[in-house]
């Protein structure tokens, strides 16, 4: 297994692209389908008020669905990892102030971005990608789509390119015109929380145990630094008695593949069996001790209620697809406060 592990992902990178939602940073803490014809105004409405709606775009950008799936398409079929990068930006952007797209915003005058938080800095990934799909939407409906929108397409249909389930994203958000470098760096969810501290994140959000568990299979794409999770190494580099459910043959390759180059550019993947398919593997590693980060193999080990719905998920991926549906509508519906706008160009107030 080691020499599985190191051949297969030793991958050393300058830049890492979801929970903590992908790929994790060591500090701080991813078919086409119609607008469908939900009821106007059915949005879980945590946030600000701003009420969502399935069919906003039906008349207004009709292409809009279409035009975020061929590009998101076309950036996984190139880049496998991209899926997990554009889920990951979607996550990152609605923990801090809601899904309002302040983690596109680049540093200009007057304004400190996001980009640069600790658990953002050299991390995310996907922002050309979003651009593209930004200008493409300007030329057929100019200052129609917002950049919060867009992200929250093409987390779905990253989900849906990989092998994922599908589901009506609500639409109707107006992208902030400021960020909080502050709120990125202390709202995320770190790779080495545990399962209260992340109870705790998800319900701040209005979002349940369950939500939590169910989002946290995200982790099933994307890959981490070793410096992410040297946490899960402790146990052989002190030679203090293994946690429960460890697994002392992967924690030893993981060892192995950290301890050949420099861990803050090696990196690996967070489920090494179906690296590149949303699937429910991620829940079965977790059972068998293989859960990538801390905080991903502390549901299965340090809380009794969490380890259910692990082994809920692991058992049948119907009830993990559907629960990360509802998850996904829920944290979607986050909604930012009332200085927004509808951006020009992403990376920038109109």
């Amino acid at each position: 297994m080691k020499k599985l592990l190191i051949n297969m992902f030793l991958v050393l990178s300058s830049v890492m692209p979801l929970l903590s939602f992908s790929e994790a940073n060591p500090t701080n803490f991813s078919e086409t389908c119609e607008d469908g014809s939900g009821e106007t105004g059915s949005s879980f409405g945590i946030g600000f008020g701003l009420v969502l709606d399935f069919g906003l775009y039906r008349n207004s950008c009709p292409e809009a669905e279409s035009i975020v799936y061929s590009w998101v398409e076309t950036a996984v079929s190139q880049d496998p990892r991209m899926a997990a990068s554009l889920l990951r930006l979607h996550f990152h952007d609605c923990f801090v102030n809601g899904c309002d797209a302040s983690v596109l915003l680049d540093d200009t005058e007057g304004l400190v971005g996001e980009k640069t938080a600790p658990p953002n800095l050299n991390s995310l990934r996907g922002f050309e990608v979003i651009d593209s799909i930004k200008s493409d939407l300007e030329s057929v409906c100019p200052e129609t789509v917002s950049c919060a929108d867009i992200l929250a397409m093409a987390a779905r249909d990253s989900v849906v390119v990989s092998g994922g389930p599908s589901w009506e994203v609500e639409v109707g958000r107006k992208d902030s015109r400021t960020a909080s470098k502050q709120a990125a760096t202390t709202g995320l969810p770190s790779p080495n929380s545990t399962v209260p501290t992340l109870i705790s994140n998800f319900q701040k959000l209005g979002l349940s145990q369950t939500d939590m568990v169910a989002l946290s299979g995200g982790h099933t794409l994307g890959k981490a630094r070793c410096t992410s999770f040297t946490a899960r190494l402790l146990p052989l580099q002190t030679g203090e008695p293994a946690n429960h459910g460890d697994n002392l043959d992967f924690l030893e390759s993981l060892q192995q593949l950290c301890s050949t180059v420099d861990r803050s550019v090696a990196i690996t993947q967070l489920d090494l069996v179906t690296p590149s398919t949303f699937d429910n593997q991620y829940y079965v590693n977790l059972l068998s001790g293989e859960g990538l980060l801390p905080s991903d193999q502390a549901l299965a080990v340090q809380d009794p209620g969490t380890r259910a719905i692990v082994e809920t998920y692991a058992a049948d991926q119907s009830v993990f697809f559907e629960d990360f549906k509802t998850a996904m509508v829920k944290m979607g519906g986050i909604t930012g406060g009332s200085n927004s706008e509808i951006r020009r160009n992403c990376r920038m107030i109109n």
